[in-house]
Order: structure tokens, then sequence, then C-alpha cells
């Protein structure tokens, strides 16, 4: 008897796997819609939906809301369980070295992997140009004058507009306009906190949280965070229950530089439990709006009961950060912030606060968001992708669920400042893992941008770092430098890789 014929859906499925097998699609490539392969294939979109169905089975492809279908990355190892530091207070000595990392990413011939914001190409410049132009039309003398605090009742209104839809019960009078989640983060600081204080802060955390405190005269005491879940809320506890701590610093949403999302009810427990001690949690929420799939996390303020979370946001990372708008929404410390932010630069500039409210009436905020959280997603898979064909064996790395970096663990034997000195001699910005700790800790680890549209450019940058810790992997701290200086460091970021 001859054999029954193979299930066409499954014929597409052979196909589609054999050309990934042999390199036609690569790692991160988009595979063709499934109204193209149904009229290549001249099938059913039922037979095209089981065919992907069958490749995603095996672990060949992934689907992306709205996005479509896409070859898997090589997987890399997940990151370990989360760092231990010792519980106590440490003073905070990192600005020296995040200026010397920092002067790198200002460098335009660099290829910029360092700093964790979306590029000027991923974000809408004409629009926000017709944006700048309609309310300078519309302001006359207005937009020359000083937007004084609490800021542009406008933009507050449409803010807490947002916050409401995600469970924050807020007004225009509970916000404060800010130039930046820096400067919001920075008079929180100020308001609950004396030079001295004690501030826990989850760790890795972001370099400019530390400077912040290293600025105030404070002390961190760091708490682990863990990859996928943010800060650990069990650790905090105990710590806690060992000190006093005026202040708790956290990014539930996307920590940088983890990607890490903490679930609504560890949110919820976070709250209780600084709200039993009568302490402030200052929220980062900066990341927040660049969830991939596109369901935007709540903050922790939507469970806010005593006006102790002090919530700070800003479209630096989703729009444009070179307005520098920022808000916080700072409950019964908004007066006293109100009060700094005049103390401290009198207003956030007028008309970029009308801009990015034009930008939020309209619509057009959420468009722009729609299209620029899936691109941000597919260049963190490409990313990863280039780490995993790239790095030495033992690279861990972590699997963010929004914003626009990944966090490498590299093997022990890899000093991530030397690292980053090599990167440099080769072209490439990078942020070493030294710069995300108030003890300097993590010093096999790096942050990678994925905030630059992928291009061979961008992909040979992310190999060549990969070489470079795998040369330093086999050889031993000290041998990038001594071999660098035997080469000349005549490598650039122009394709002349080491």
């Amino acid at each position: 008897m001859r054999p029954a014929a193979s299930p066409r859906y499954s014929e597409i499925a052979r196909r589609y796997e054999h050309a990934i097998q042999e390199g036609a699609f690569g790692p991160g490539d988009r595979l063709p819609s499934i109204r193209v392969i149904r009229r290549d294939e001249r099938v059913s979109a039922s037979t095209v939906i089981q065919a992907l169905a069958q490749l995603e089975s095996a672990g060949l492809v992934e689907a992306r809301p709205r996005s479509g279908f896409f070859v898997r990355a090589r997987a890399l190892a997940p990151l370990p369980s989360a760092a231990r530091p010792r519980p106590g207070a440490t003073a905070v000595t990192v600005s020296d070295l995040v200026q010397e990392v920092y002067r790198a990413q200002r460098d335009p011939r660099l290829v910029p992997l360092g700093s964790a914001t979306p590029s000027p190409a991923l974000l809408p410049a004409r629009g926000l140009a017709r944006a700048m132009s309609a309310v300078a039309r519309r302001a006359h003398t207005g937009g020359l004058q000083y937007e004084m605090p609490p800021g542009f009742l406008e933009l507050r209104r449409l803010v807490a507009q947002r916050a409401v839809a995600l469970g924050c019960a807020l007004t225009p009078d509970d916000l404060v306009v800010t130039s930046g989640a820096t400067e919001a983060i920075h008079l929180a600081l100020l308001a609950v906190t004396r030079p001295g204080d004690t501030v826990a802060v989850e760790t890795p955390a972001y370099y400019g949280t530390l400077q912040a405190i290293e600025s105030l005269g404070l002390r961190a005491a760091e708490v682990p965070s863990l990859p996928g879940t943010g800060l650990d809320v069990s650790e905090l506890e105990r710590r806690l229950d060992g000190g006093r701590v005026a202040a708790v610093v956290a990014v539930p949403n996307f920590s940088n530089p983890l990607g890490g999302l903490m679930p609504d009810d560890e949110k919820a427990r976070l709250v209780r439990l600084l709200a039993a001690r009568g302490i402030p949690l200052v929220e980062d929420d900066v990341y927040g709006d660049l969830a991939f799939g596109g369901v935007r996390p709540r903050p922790a303020k939507a469970w806010d009961r005593d006006g102790l979370v002090i919530l700070c946001g800003s479209f630096s990372k989703s729009l444009a950060p070179g307005f520098r708008v920022g808000f916080t929404a700072p409950g019964r410390f908004r007066e006293r912030i109100e009060r700094l932010k005049f103390s401290v630069n009198v207003a956030t500039p007028t008309l970029t606060q009308r801009a990015v409210a034009h930008f939020l009436r309209t619509g057009s905020y959420d468009r722009h968001l729609r299209t620029l959280r899936s691109r941000l997603e597919d260049i963190v898979s490409r990313t990863a992708c280039a780490v995993a064909e790239s790095f030495p064996p033992g690279t861990c790395a972590s699997r963010p669920r929004g914003g626009c970096y990944l966090w490498i663990e590299l093997p022990p034997t890899v000093d991530a400042l030397e690292l980053h000195a090599a990167a440099l001699r080769s072209g490439v910005a990078i942020a070493p893992g030294q710069i995300f700790s108030a003890a300097r800790a993590y010093r096999s680890c790096i942050r990678l941008s994925c905030g630059e549209p992928w291009s061979e450019r961008i992909g040979s940058a992310v190999a060549a770092v990969g070489r470079l810790a795998s040369r330093l992997h086999r050889r031993g701290p000290g041998s990038l430098r001594r071999a660098g200086a035997a080469a000349g460091d005549d490598s650039r970021a122009d394709g002349r890789w080491p």
C-alpha cells in the first residue's frame, strides 16, 4: 500500500525548517507573513497557522504580538540567582567611574552600546517637530514665560488620565513636572532624607540613582534584585528589620539593568511592607511604557493608600530625551517637592512641556509606542542572538520583558573594566558592571544597549566585543591591554575589528 502523503502544513513546516537550519533565515529574522505564505503556497490561512505552530513547537520560531514569527536566537543561559551583597550601608563612590564611561558615550565615532536610550532613528522626530511648531504658534508670548511649578496644567491633566487607567487615583494637582526622571528622583530623595541617612536600593542599580545618593551625602544599602522579577521583597524585609532606612528606591517595571518585572502581588506587598514602617518608596517608572507585548504594567503607586509612594516618570526614554520632560506624583510630599523644584531650577522648559502635551492629546504618543515597543523587542532579541554566537562559553544573559538593554554576565576570568577599555580601543562603547553597584560589584558583567536600529554595524560591534571577551577569558586579566599595546591599538569602528 502506498504511504499516505504528509499533511500540507507539515510539508510547509519542513521546508522552512530546512531553510532555517541551512542559514537562509538567521536567528532574529522575520518569516514571511501568514498572508504572504498563504499566497505563495496557495493554501488556507489555517494551514499556514498549523505550519507555524509546528515550527514554534520545535523551538525554531517564536511569535511576537502584532509583529509576526521570528527565528529563535540560539539560547543563552539565563542569569543565575541574584547576588547577595553584604548587609549594611555603603558609602557610594561611583561618580568618577560613571563620568569616565559617559565621556565615551558622547564620542560620535564609537558604536553606542553603552547608553540605555532609544536612538533618534526610533523616535518620531518629524511629529515632534510639528508639535513644537504648533505649540509655538499658539503660545505666542506664553511660550517665553516660566511654566512655574507644578508645571503645565494640560500636561499634568493628560498624565493623570494615563495614570488613572493604570490604577492610580491621581488628579492634575497630584503631579509636579520635572526635568526628566533623574530630577524627579533627586527631588524625592532631597524631600525624604538628610545627609548621612541610609537608602535601600536594588542591586544592580541604575548608576544615575547611585550618583544621586552619592551627591546628597547618603549611604546605600544594596538589596538583591532577582533576574526575572526585580527587587527581592523578602530580602528587603529582612534587611529593614536589621537597621534604619530612610527611603527605598526601586524600579518595579523593567529594572535597569536587569529588565525584571515585579509581579503585581509583590508590588502590593512592597507598598504594604513600607507603609507599615512609615518608609517612603521612590518608584522609578521611566521604562514602564516600553513593555514588550504591548501590555503596560501598573506601577507600585497603584497600591499606595498612604501617600508614601513617590512615583517618578519621564518621556525621555520613550519619546524625546532632549526635551527633558518628566514628572512625579509625590503623594504626601507634594508641597515640599514643588518648593524644592523651584529652588533647584525654577521650572521645566515651557515649550517642551506643551509639545509633549500636544503629542499625548492627539494620540500620537500611543501610536508611536506601539511601533517602538515592537522594534525594541526585536533589537533585544537580535542582540541576545549575537551575544550567544560570539561571547565565550559560560556567558549568561538577562531575559528582559521591556526596556532597551541586555545584562550580560561573563565568566569570572573576564574583567568588565578591562573589556570596556579594550572595546573603546576597538571603537565600541559598553557599560561595565561596576558602575551599577555602590560596592563596585559585578566585575564580570556588562550592560549592552539595545536602543540602536539593528544593522550590520551593530551586529559587528557586538561580535567584536564577544571576541575581545573570549580572548580575555582565554588569556586572563591584563592580556588585552598587553596585546593592544603590542599591536598599536589600530582597530576602530570602521570595520577593522580585532
